[in-house]
């Protein structure tokens, strides 16, 4: 069983209107589709790009505003997904659910199904500026290709929420991820590439480019896409199977091949996921 996946460096930039962000969006996925991709992955607060429209004073709309713009955001992407016969990973959009404001990743479907899953850990510039809540829960998604879980960018930091979703059966770990410096970037990063090791998974991570001057907190910008794999024979030794160029306005593809991964865990180099010593530590 193989994949195709592409990740998108989504560039942030003023826009005027929610059009503009939806020409913007149907870009990106024309041209993943040009290379046959199957599953398309959006960064995490890329729907934060509707703040730089503003209000009728010319001001920046606030996080407490991107609610307003749920209904529109799914129609547009259950729209696309089926156009494209794509699944689409559609970032993060903050959602309001009892009084909460929740920062979800949304998977798409080809068939119209929507996919939800909040994200459970919550940074501290996310909890003291814009008073964010934590989900609950996580969830796998099945799909035609596979197993797969949708982890957010801090999410990815915390190596017992990994091997849940490992446990639960996914194969593939989708990270929308947001950074502002380098220092969060590498963190995001260099934690991919240790639970692809860990759980034998592959990882597909990208993050937001470019900037929006008039938001809070989305000034600044420090993104990559890559498409992690465990360090084995069968795979690139530097466990990176493609990559962007940082900060570049761009997209990445890869072919995912899950046999590669069934093969590993029974027979490579190392076992880590079959090796684990649950007689001395808690499993998942």
């Amino acid at each position: 069983m193989k994949l195709r996946v592409s990740a998108v460096q989504y560039k942030l930039q003023t826009i005027t209107s929610f059009e503009q962000f939806a020409a913007q969006v149907e870009h990106y996925i024309k041209t993943a589709e040009e290379f046959d991709a199957e599953f398309i992955l959006f960064p995490e607060f890329m729907t934060t790009q509707l703040m730089s429209i503003g209000d009728k004073d010319g001001n920046a709309l606030g996080i407490e505003d991107l609610p307003n713009f749920t209904e529109a955001y799914e129609a547009l992407f259950t729209k696309l997904a089926k156009q494209y016969s794509v699944h689409i990973i559609a970032g993060t959009h903050v959602i309001k659910k009892d009084d909460k404001l929740l920062n979800t990743a949304h998977l798409f479907y080809p068939d119209g199904r929507i996919g939800r899953q909040p994200k459970l850990h919550i940074t501290p510039t996310e909890v003291k500026e814009w008073n964010m809540g934590a989900g609950e829960g996580l969830t796998v998604f099945e799909t035609d290709k596979g197993t797969i879980a949708v982890l957010t960018c801090y999410d990815i930091e915390f190596p017992e929420i990994v091997r849940m979703a490992k446990a639960k059966g996914a194969d593939v770990i989708f990270c929308p991820s947001c950074t502002d410096d380098r220092h969060g970037f590498y963190r995001v990063r260099y934690t991919s590439h240790a639970r692809a090791v860990e759980n034998q998974v592959y990882v597909v991570l990208t993050g937001t480019v470019g900037s929006l001057p008039t938001v809070d907190f989305m000034r600044a910008n420090y993104g990559q896409a890559a498409i992690i794999t465990p360090n084995d024979i069968p795979f690139p030794p530097r466990g990176i199977m493609a990559e962007g160029e940082i900060n570049d306005d761009m997209i990445v593809t890869a072919d995912l091949d899950l046999d590669l991964l069934y093969e590993v865990r029974e027979r490579g180099a190392v076992t880590t996921w079959r090796d684990r010593r649950v007689d001395l530590y808690p499993d998942w």
